[in-house]
């Protein structure tokens, strides 16, 4: 097997995906409102308070309520759609993520109970589908999260050393910037970062003005670019050459895993022509090397 390493390459800047948390009614929904054009997935119900819609109108946006917003299923399933069709805008703002995980773990208990964490397991299900749609979604993405104490065990006793973020415990992995909004609502901090414009310790205005300012105003407004999924004919494609080739579960997983999904369809256009190309060059070279199979029985025969 051949080496699959490339040469570092520069990258485009996109979009930024992150989570902001902090105490209630700190000021975490009134931060996310002030980016341009969001799409609000209100799962707490707070969006027709008089603020709040004042923020939405101020910033151009609209709001999803409940009991839709409360429904992992219709959330994936709104984002799918912003993903794929052209429309104003720009911010995608799930607030808060924390009651939408929390909700589904508990209509988890409440069906199987929770031990051996039953009931977080189950909500990790959808989660791990909604993160899986929102990559692919070229907007800004704010994941609002509520904070909670950070106990840690030192030497025979669990302390206190600080907060965390509630909800599924692997967002901080996922996202390059956790930041979290600090009582008064006019901080923030950057409480986990990958990103370079943002130190991990470091503190500055909770605006949006100082946001764009370090992540580049002309990359937030920027207009979304719908992604084609993998057509009909693609995917009857590539049924046709995992018969033809017997290619395995294991084998096809393995390629999924890499693109992060779970089944073809979930593959953009590119994506999928990608593994369809891969698999016909596959095709060519077993032909290839059966013929000079062939050809080397005949000459050894002559011969």
């Amino acid at each position: 097997m051949s080496l699959r390493a490339k040469a570092p390459e520069e990258v485009k800047i996109s979009k930024p995906k992150f989570m902001i948390s902090g105490e209630a009614k700190v000021g975490k929904t009134m931060f996310a409102l002030q980016f341009p054009k969001p799409y609000f997935i209100d799962t707490e119900g707070g969006a027709v308070l008089p603020q709040y819609t004042d923020a939405l109108k101020k910033s151009g946006g609209k709001y999803l309520g409940k009991p839709e917003s409360q429904d992992f299923s219709i959330i994936i399933e709104q984002v799918k759609e912003l993903s794929t069709t052209k429309h104003e805008f720009k911010t995608l703002i799930l607030d808060s993520f924390t009651w939408l995980y929390l909700l589904e773990a508990a209509a988890a208990e409440e069906s199987g109970g929770s031990e051996y964490g039953r009931d977080k397991k189950e909500a990790n299900k959808p989660t791990r589908q909604l993160i899986r749609a929102l990559e692919k979604l070229d907007m800004t993405v704010i994941i609002v999260c509520h904070s909670k104490d950070k106990w840690e065990k030192v030497g025979k006793e669990r302390i206190n050393t600080g907060s965390t973020f509630d909800g599924w415990e692997k967002l901080s992995y996922v996202y390059d910037l956790w930041i979290e909004i600090l009582r008064g609502g006019k901080t923030m901090i950057v409480k986990g970062s990958r990103m370079a414009p943002f130190p991990e310790g470091s503190t500055y205005p909770a605006t949006y003005e100082k946001f764009s300012e370090l992540y580049g105003r002309d990359i937030l407004e920027k207009e979304s670019t719908p992604i084609v999924f993998a057509n009909h004919a693609q995917l009857t494609q590539m049924e046709q050459l995992i018969e033809v080739l017997n290619i395995s579960q294991e084998a096809q997983d393995k390629v999924l895993k890499s693109f992060n999904a779970d089944n073809f369809e979930e593959l953009t256009e590119e994506e999928m022509q990608k593994c369809i190309e891969g698999l016909q060059k596959k095709i060519k070279n077993l032909t290839t090397d059966t013929k000079n199979g062939v050809k080397n029985e005949k000459n050894s025969k002559t011969a």
